[in-house]
């Protein structure tokens, strides 16, 4: 994709070009500063991802971007344009940061897609810092919010582009040095705010589009390396999980899901509207925070990501952890399991696969310089080997272990020690993930042959690694049989998966089948929640 930028020249309107220019320029500078972004990162979680999250969704922003100037001839329109800027950012927010800034965007193009002059960019970025803080339950100052509404607020009078842009921008810079002394937690790190820091950047990015001059530095000279996080630090007192998703939902629903989620968690925000949301919650119950969006409407491209897990990957000093997890794990309960056990999940639904995007985000979530990749399912394997190798040209030493099921995810990550050498780890993992054998339930949607005869729509096919082996009418008959099969030829530990919508009972029924038959075999059941299979199983 084209990176090219705008010609150095002071503007008098922004047209597609330029907004073009300006997702470009935001990138990069969001790239070089994100390193330091991510070490001054301590509210409202010192997990060091700032600059991470806000860089990502920038990208979105960008590669929406160049898709629309590839598929218009000879050139888009600027209005198409600023909503394909924010509609990306939707889509690739990341964090709590980037998922405010794709809403100032959202709020931005609402305005610039009927002018892009100074006085319509004044009204822009009074729209984008009035509805990133309706998007927010509840404001802080010392934020990115403020630093948003102080650049609205320096630009108000309107005038000519060029001097709006300043304005916004000196007034932004100003804020952002005050922000130290308006939280706590910041003062007592000495820092500014993480978030409202990137945002002086993209408005910088902007001064820089219109003007052909480098802006001013965003402010003071701050320590390079992260100070130790406070005593009172959320990281240790707050929410154990960061939830994000899209979804598809109405207005009214989303009102009803805001105060459910305000009522199981904080730092809630939730942006976007026409349909498409994305949200974003800090939780102790991330399944809860996921079944509330479930009820909502249709959640995709869900994010788990356990605090403990991400602060201990930033380290003290900012500096990337030495080895992590990235699990890719169907069901909301799986993703909670191996967060709690250290990984970096990536969620999937039924028919959907993620995308090697959000495998690539996931390894860089990850802050770790080694990442030992799980995709836990066969299809998924190129993909996994793609994202692998854009991690490893990153400067990420990555080990793509070839899982293909989420019971042998499970089993790798249960012997894995990241202190260790890492060959040592990777060929520990492995073997524990090829010493499982793996199976699973499944319903038939339509009449179909299979390599055990035809089925019936609404059959329950047992697949033995991969393989349709047993098909039959009832759940617990066909996993007893699975399970029977897969035992003839041995086994110590029995894995059982089951999803909430399964039959009652299903699980405490095969536990006891498993003793009854097989003296010398262990069962341990794991539940994983909604949008799995009804049944994984797994046999070392």
């Amino acid at each position: 994709m084209s990176r090219a930028l705008h010609p150095f020249e002071e503007l008098v309107e922004l047209d597609a070009e330029a907004v073009r220019s300006w997702c470009a320029r935001s990138l990069d500078a969001l790239g070089r500063e994100r390193e330091e972004i991510d070490a001054i990162n301590v509210y409202p979680v010192a997990d060091g991802d700032t600059g991470t999250n806000l860089y990502l969704t920038a990208e979105a922003a960008h590669q929406a971007v160049e898709a629309v100037f590839a598929a218009s001839a000879p050139t888009p329109d600027t209005a198409e344009t600023v909503r394909a800027m924010a509609h990306g950012a939707l889509l690739g927010a990341r964090g709590n940061s980037g998922t405010i800034l794709s809403q100032l965007l959202r709020g931005m193009a609402g305005v610039l897609a009927d002018g892009c002059d100074g006085d319509h960019l004044a009204r822009a970025l009074g729209e984008a810092a009035s509805a990133a803080r309706r998007a927010v339950a509840h404001p802080v100052e010392g934020t990115i919010l403020t630093v948003a509404s102080a650049a609205a607020g320096a630009c108000a009078a309107g005038g000519g582009l060029v001097d709006v842009a300043r304005n916004a921008h000196d007034g932004a810079r100003t804020a952002l040095a005050a922000t130290s002394g308006q939280l706590d937690v910041l003062e007592r790190a000495g820092v500014v705010d993480a978030g409202g820091r990137g945002l002086v950047t993209v408005l910088g990015a902007l001064l820089e589009t219109v003007t052909g001059q480098a802006p001013p530095p965003a402010g003071p000279v701050l320590p390079r390396s992260t100070p130790e996080p406070p005593e009172d630090c959320p990281a240790e007192d707050g929410p154990a999980y960061e939830v994000i998703y899209l979804l598809e939902a109405g207005d009214e629903a989303v009102e009803l899901l805001r105060s459910r989620l305000d009522a199981l968690g904080e730092s809630l925000v939730v942006v976007g509207g026409d349909g498409l949301w994305n949200v974003h919650v800090h939780v102790d119950d991330a399944g809860a925070a996921v079944e509330a969006g479930v009820e909502a409407g249709r959640p995709h491209r869900i994010r788990i990501t356990h605090f403990a897990a991400a602060s201990a990957a930033a380290s003290a000093r900012g500096e990337r952890a030495q080895r992590a997890v990235v699990a890719v794990v169907p069901g909301e309960g799986l993703a909670g399991l191996c967060a709690e056990a250290g990984a970096t999940t990536v969620r999937t639904l039924p028919g959907e696969q993620p995308a090697g995007d959000e495998l690539l985000d996931a390894i860089r979530r990850a802050h770790a310089r080694e990442v030992v990749l799980l995709p836990n399912d066969t299809d998924l394997r190129q993909t996994a080997a793609a994202a692998a190798e854009r991690a490893r040209a990153e400067g990420i030493r990555v080990a793509l272990i070839p899982t293909r099921a989420a019971v042998q995810g499970i089993a790798a990550l249960a012997v894995h020690e990241p202190d260790r050498r890492f060959d040592e780890d990777v060929v520990a993992m492995t073997a524990a993930a090829g010493a499982t054998r793996y199976a699973e339930l499944a319903v038939a949607e339509r009449q179909s042959f299979t390599s055990a005869g035809v089925c019936q729509a609404g059959d329950i096919l047992g697949l033995i690694e991969g393989d349709v082996a047993v098909i039959g009418t009832d759940l617990a008959d066909t996993a007893r049989t699975v399970l029977d099969r897969m035992l003839s030829a041995g086994g110590e530990l029995v894995t059982l998966v089951v999803a909430d919508d399964a039959p009652p009972g299903l699980a405490p029924d095969l536990e006891a089948h498993v003793r009854r038959g097989y003296l010398a075999v262990d069962t341990t059941t794991y539940h994983a929640g909604t949008g799995a299979p009804p049944l994984l199983i797994g046999v070392e």
